[in-house]
C-alpha cells in the first residue's frame, strides 16, 4: 500500500470517489490513500450517503484536510471496518496531540461540535472511503471544530495519519500471512 499527500488545492465535491481517482490524480497504483486540502461542497445529487440525502443534508466546508483511500477488492463490510480504522486512527493523532474527541461510529465530537465527515463506497473494480477533517470552522451547516481551533499543521497531521493507517494494514496483512491453519 502506498500514500501521497497532494501539494496542490483541491476542491472536493464527491467526483473524486470513484475508481482510480487516486491513479489519474496521485500516480498511485494499487491500494492507496491521499491527501489533500481544499474546499469541500458536495450536493445531494453527488451524494453517496443516502441518509443524507433523504434528511437533506449538504455538506460544505471553507477548507478540510480530505483523505481518499481505494483498495481493490469488492468487500464493502470490510471497507466500512477500515473507514473506522481510518477514523480511529485520527482520533488517535489528535489525542497524541492533546485533542480529546469522541467517536460515534465514523464521525469524531469535541463536545456538540463536529470535527470530520466520512463514507465507504463501492464501484465496479474497488472499494473506496472519503474522509474529509474541518480545517476552517466557520460557515459550516452544522457547529464544527477544525483544525485551525487546534492551531494544528494540516500537511503534518496528514502525513502522521496516513503513516498510521499503512502500518495498521501492513501490520493487518502480516497477522493474515504468520498464522497456521487449525485443524
Amino acid at each position: 500500500m502506498q500514500s501521497k499527500f497532494l501539494d496542490q488545492e483541491i476542491s472536493y465535491d464527491g467526483s473524486q470517489l470513484v475508481s482510480h481517482w487516486i491513479l489519474r490524480n496521485g500516480g498511485l497504483r494499487g491500494d492507496a490513500i491521499v491527501s489533500f486540502v481544499g474546499p469541500c461542497r458536495v450536493g445531494l445529487d453527488s451524494m453517496v450517503d443516502l441518509e443524507d440525502v433523504i434528511q437533506k443534508k449538504a455538506i460544505f466546508s471553507e477548507s478540510m484536510l480530505h483523505f481518499i483511500i481505494e483498495h481493490f477488492d469488492a468487500d464493502l463490510e470490510k471497507t466500512i471496518l477500515r473507514q473506522r480504522l481510518l477514523v480511529s486512527q485520527i482520533q488517535q493523532e489528535l489525542a497524541d496531540l492533546k485533542v480529546a474527541v469522541v467517536r460515534k461510529g465514523n464521525d469524531l465530537y469535541l463536545d456538540h461540535y463536529k470535527l470530520n465527515v466520512s463514507i465507504a463506497t463501492a464501484s465496479p473494480v474497488s472499494t473506496l472511503i472519503h474522509a474529509g477533517i474541518n480545517i476552517i470552522s466557520r460557515n459550516t451547516p452544522v457547529p464544527t471544530k477544525g483544525l485551525q481551533d487546534f492551531d494544528l499543521n494540516p500537511q503534518a497531521f496528514a502525513r502522521s495519519v496516513m503513516n498510521r493507517y499503512l502500518e495498521e494494514m501492513e501490520g493487518i496483512r502480516w497477522a493474515r500471512c504468520k498464522v497456521r491453519s487449525v485443524l
